[in-house]
């Protein structure tokens, strides 16, 4: 991608920011941001201080997050349908914190829910690396990661079965839809180091990717090591999708979408293409969530989830069709 190219993105990145702080029931203005800059009080101040800055932050981060995880995934497994999902890490994570819900130790701490996601979502990554071996192929370790998946999933509608009350059942319901509406500082300072590690770890992964796209016996031959790869493909998606599951639930289809409408502007090399999605993703998932929040109604949350489920549905059908279009 060209530096016009980022510059766009970035600039699309403070735009969205900026919506995400200041658009919502009550419009603000700059002015409450240099007030809260500077230290101003006031309502207008605080809503911006301890509501819509947390808020806008994690949208950025998780979003960035998502949208490298897909672009990786994407170029590592060589397959365009390839998301997130797939490794099983959100399925993993979201049975963590339904777990912390079903216990009630979310009345313990604020962060009870997102600690025990990440844990889990660590126990789901190496339960990954143990079924499909030091040096499965591609093809394994999709396979492994749809069984991971598939079991924290069926272990999560076990426990919303076993839910003692409606209360109880609407609370996990409502997590497992992905919002940012309960955005704290806390939970920013939590999920940062967790979503700066894991993107760190997916851009080294960069120059493999390339070499990788040529096939796995050119890039052995290219000097690549590709348990080396495999393992950072894995701990970097745990680490960035994870930190974003375990503070807003589960935030399905950027990681799909993203990469897919960028692939083109970077002459589809899937090294090339992971700054580019996290940019992206920034922008697409601070966006949606600011449509969530002017959407809504009294009484009528639309939850984030389900609106990037509503954008990404479509796109994935659209997809799986293209493809069968240009298959021989």
């Amino acid at each position: 991608m060209s530096l016009r190219g980022y510059l766009v993105l970035t600039v699309l990145v403070l735009v969205a920011f900026a919506l995400a702080l200041f658009a919502g029931d009550g419009w603000l203005g700059p002015g409450a941001l240099l007030a809260a800059l500077t230290g101003g009080q006031g309502l207008d101040v605080q809503i911006l201080r301890e509501l819509r800055l947390p808020r806008a932050l994690l949208g950025v981060l998780i979003g960035a997050g998502l949208g490298a995880s897909g672009a990786v995934l994407q170029g590592f497994f060589r397959n365009p349908l390839a998301d997130p999902g797939v490794v099983g890490v959100s399925a993993s994570a979201g049975l963590g914190a339904v777990l912390a819900l079903y216990l009630g130790l979310s009345s313990l701490s604020l962060l009870a829910v997102p600690l025990a996601a990440i844990m889990m979502a660590g126990c789901g990554v190496a339960l990954l690396l143990m079924l499909a071996g030091p040096r499965a192929a591609a093809t394994t370790l999709i396979l492994a990661g749809v069984a991971v998946g598939a079991t924290a999933t069926a272990l999560t509608a076990l426990i919303m079965n076993l839910a003692p009350n409606p209360w109880a059942l609407a609370e996990i319901a409502y997590w497992l839809m992905g919002s940012l509406n309960d955005a704290s500082w806390s939970e920013s300072g939590f999920a940062l180091p967790l979503i700066w590690a894991g993107f760190i770890l997916l851009m080294l992964t960069r120059g493999g990717l390339d070499a990788l796209s040529l096939g796995e016996e050119t890039a052995r031959s290219l000097g690549v090591d590709l348990g080396r790869l495999r393992l950072s493909v894995v701990a970097g998606t745990a680490l960035a999708v994870g930190g974003g599951v375990a503070v807003a639930g589960a935030i399905g289809f950027v990681g799909l979408v993203v990469p897919h409408l960028l692939r083109p502007f970077v002459h589809y090399r899937a090294g090339a293409l992971v700054l580019p999605s996290a940019l992206a993703g920034a922008v697409l998932l601070s966006l949606a969530d600011t449509a969530t929040r002017l959407l809504s109604g009294p009484g009528m949350p639309l939850y984030l989830g389900v609106l990037t489920a509503l954008i990404g549905a479509p796109f994935f059908l659209w997809l799986v069709r293209a493809n069968q279009k240009v298959a021989p």
